[in-house]
């Protein structure tokens, strides 16, 4: 069977980021101080020199990039500075926009101006649909209750539209990479049962990303952890629980105290995470995608006008309340519709998936092995002459 070979994949996928790849000699140092490379899945090393010989297809449907959490470890060891972290960074971003259909992700990571000015676009059309909405049903000077600008009710279905909408392309996405990495292969057979069996993993690897924790120091997994548990646990609250957090001025402990852990949590981490890449003090921070700045500022923006608006509603400030809660919004229209599907935000279905995936081939090959190795040995055995 012929092999398809791309002779500028290089060049394409250093549009997604990537330095140095064509220094790669395969010396191997960087799979062997990875603690995460073991056999069937051998990376970066792998990932690089498929990279380097072109093999398109065979990229798209591996799944070491997403096995990578770019501690830098390999990055530090290589002795070419190919920058072996950066490329496994780089393949994710380009994986993301295979697994697209849309081909919105293909046109953020390549250019981030027209990543801003969709934000810009989105935000805007936010901003003018919601104002025209509020003065058309309520009173701007009015925050909660039945005259209320901008009415719980009506936000709580724009919400559920929303996660509708952007559960699907999710839904979309992830059925591609699953077929890309698992479903088209010809060489494995996964039973239905190991589905079943490992899918219980699949929580663990999206709350927690434990693996994250084995790549040496602690402190970037924390980070990442309080992250992912705030930003879970504001969705919770604005999903499920959007009128008793709006409902004011006065407080409800029940459902505030979580918002306010939320936030600082989002805050809190968001702030790390930029003065990490300012300070470049890691070696993953050593090198900054533009789409990195755009979703960290964005979350930041989010999370703090969303604080904002909270503080004055409850301080009396009703109509300051209402003009900050339309920026809040804004801003997070934008972040779910294009970021979550499209951007970095989508890291979080892609990666857990990529760890159950990972589980499901490696049992196949297991299999696989131990069938042909009973052939082997059940096989007759060739006459002495």
């Amino acid at each position: 069977m012929a092999i398809r070979v791309n002779p500028k994949l290089i060049e394409d996928i250093e549009q997604y980021g990537a330095e140095e790849v064509s220094n790669c000699y395969h010396c191997g140092n960087c799979s062997a101080v990875c603690p995460h490379s073991a056999d069937p899945f051998i990376f970066p090393r792998r990932s690089m020199r498929t990279l380097q010989m072109g093999l398109e297809s065979k990229l798209r449907s591996s799944l070491e990039p997403w096995l990578c959490y770019y501690c830098g470890q390999c990055s530090e060891q290589c002795p070419r500075e190919a920058e072996p972290g950066e490329t496994m960074m780089s393949l994710r971003r380009w994986l993301t926009s295979r697994y697209d259909f849309t081909a919105i992700s293909h046109l953020f990571y390549r250019s981030w101006k027209a990543e801003v000015v969709a934000i810009v676009a989105m935000a805007l059309l936010t901003g003018l649909g919601f104002a025209l909405y509020g003065f058309s049903s309520g009173d701007i000077n009015t925050y909660d209750g039945p005259t209320a600008f901008l009415q719980s009710p009506a936000v709580h279905v724009f919400d559920w539209t929303m996660a509708g909408v952007l559960t699907l392309l999710l839904l979309v996405n992830s059925a591609r990479m699953w077929w890309f990495t698992v479903g088209s292969r010809t060489d494995i057979r996964v039973p239905l049962l190991s589905y079943v069996k490992r899918a219980v993993s699949l929580p663990s690897h999206f709350f927690t990303q434990k693996r994250y924790a084995q790549c040496g120091e602690k402190g970037p997994w924390l980070v990442h952890l309080v992250l992912m548990l705030s930003y879970v646990m504001m969705f919770t609250l604005i999903m499920f629980f959007l009128h008793e957090v709006q409902a004011g001025p006065g407080i409800n402990w029940n459902v505030h105290a979580f918002g306010y852990i939320a936030s600082v949590g989002l805050i809190g981490a968001t702030v790390v995470m930029l003065r990490g890449r300012l300070k470049k003090s890691r070696p993953g921070n050593k090198h900054s995608h533009e789409t990195d700045w755009i979703f960290l500022v964005l979350l930041l923006y989010v999370a703090v006008t969303g604080v904002t608006q909270h503080v004055l509603h409850r301080t009396g400030f009703d109509l300051a309340a209402n003009i900050a809660y339309l920026a809040h919004m804004m801003g997070v229209v934008p972040m779910l519709v294009l970021e979550v599907p499209f951007g970095k935000w989508s890291h979080l279905a892609y990666r857990p998936l990529a760890m159950f995936f990972s589980e499901l081939v490696a049992d196949a090959l297991r299999e696989n092995a131990r069938v042909t190795t009973q052939v082997g040995i059940g096989s007759p055995q060739p006459a002495r002459v």
